[in-house]
């Protein structure tokens, strides 16, 4: 490992590419399941940049000369937030605004997720003190609490508007 780097943060961008990876995941199902020009605009932003932080995650442990887990490895892996597969099946079947709702929902979910892991990664001796890191760490713990503000007054707007969809 380089200076200013410890296993925590080897570990904290290790985990998060899976995290990240069930997110892309969620998001693609938007398109099709009936939601609204609210939601898939949102979905739009978290793929895109979840995928941009995947390929600076995937870099950064190379640089360093760690291991880079699989995509198909790393969503297998359980972290904080996390939907398990009961809810990731209920959220495929659901269609129109019963999709919105556990969309947002489970997003707001898989995003308090990632703020447990920023939260870990902070409380980890030694940890975070290389810049880009740190940088990174603070960029997610932002981000997700936008997004989860965001998120929970698109699922208030659900509820004041009966269930119609959001458009």
């Amino acid at each position: 490992m380089s200076a200013g780097v410890n296993a925590a943060d080897v570990l904290f961008m290790q985990n998060m590419i899976g995290h990240h990876a069930q997110a892309i995941v969620m998001a693609a199902l938007v398109p099709t399941h009936g939601a609204g020009t609210n939601v898939q605009r949102l979905a739009q932003k978290i793929d895109i940049s979840q995928r941009d932080e995947i390929v600076m995650m995937k870099e950064w442990l190379t640089e360093r000369k760690q291991s880079v887990p699989d995509d198909a490895h790393a969503l297998h892996v359980m972290m904080p937030g996390m939907l398990t597969a009961e809810q990731m099946a209920k959220l495929e079947a659901a269609r129109g605004v019963e999709f919105e709702q556990l969309f947002l929902t489970f997003m707001i979910q898989h995003h308090r997720g990632a703020l447990q892991m920023v939260e870990t990664l902070f409380k980890s001796p030694g940890a975070a003190q290389d810049p880009d890191i740190f940088r990174f760490a603070t960029d997610v713990d932002a981000d997700q609490r936008d997004e989860i503000f965001v998120m929970t007054n698109m699922l208030n707007m659900l509820d004041t508007n009966r269930g119609s969809p959001l458009r």
